[in-house]
């Protein structure tokens, strides 16, 4: 009697605490963060309670030391036992089905950030390529402003010298004079040597002849 006194109190506490495990269990499953220790958890209670109705088998198999309501108790051992074995069987499918589709959904969501993070350096390098071409244009531009402006400075460089070689030459109107007449003293001299070197060759020519 005190065997069968003990295995049915062990049973019973280990049925209760497989109750309250399976409840908690459940309402973890959505985010099952300490899954794997409580299934097993779960699995050692139901290897503890299969013991122990392996035990009360053994006693039932002699009616002698058992009474009846003793088998009956011993058959709803039995019948829990079968069932918490069913529920601890069904919670493990529950939890593999949202750890699946958890790691389906971070799997996703790790796609999406290292897309999102490809686009981002993407358009961050592009816009450094815009960045540079601006800057590339505003230097062009301003090389441009400045070569324009050299070109007015010289261009009143040589407004100036114009303006300050006529101010000479018109302070100056002997010159204009002169040159002309050392241009027409060329010409007059060109012209005396012209016909005297015809005169000579002539000259050798009838004599020679």
């Amino acid at each position: 009697m005190s065997s069968y006194e003990q295995l049915h109190r062990q049973c019973r506490t280990l049925e209760n605490l497989l109750d309250t495990k399976l409840n908690s269990y459940s309402q973890l499953v959505s985010t099952f963060s300490k899954g794997s220790d409580d299934v097993e958890a779960n699995d050692d209670l139901l290897e503890k309670l299969e013991e122990n109705n392996e035990k009360l088998a053994e006693l039932s198999s002699k009616p002698e030391t058992v009474s009846q309501s003793m088998l009956r108790a011993i058959q709803r051992h039995r019948e829990l036992f079968q069932d918490n074995v069913r529920e601890v069987k069904r919670t493990k499918a529950s939890v593999k089905n949202a750890m699946d589709q958890a790691n389906l959904l971070s799997g996703v969501r790790n796609d999406i950030d290292a897309y999102r993070s490809t686009a981002a350096d993407s358009l961050l390098a592009e816009r450094g390529r815009i960045d540079s071409s601006h800057h590339m244009t505003d230097t062009i531009i301003e090389q441009a402003y400045e070569t324009r402006a050299e070109f007015g400075r010289q261009r009143v460089d040589i407004s100036s010298i114009n303006t300050r070689m006529a101010g000479v030459l018109n302070t100056m109107p002997g010159i204009n004079n002169i040159v002309g007449m050392i241009k027409s003293r060329r010409r007059r001299d060109s012209i005396i040597m012209g016909v005297l070197i015809g005169t000579c060759i002539f000259l050798l020519l009838w004599y020679l002849w």
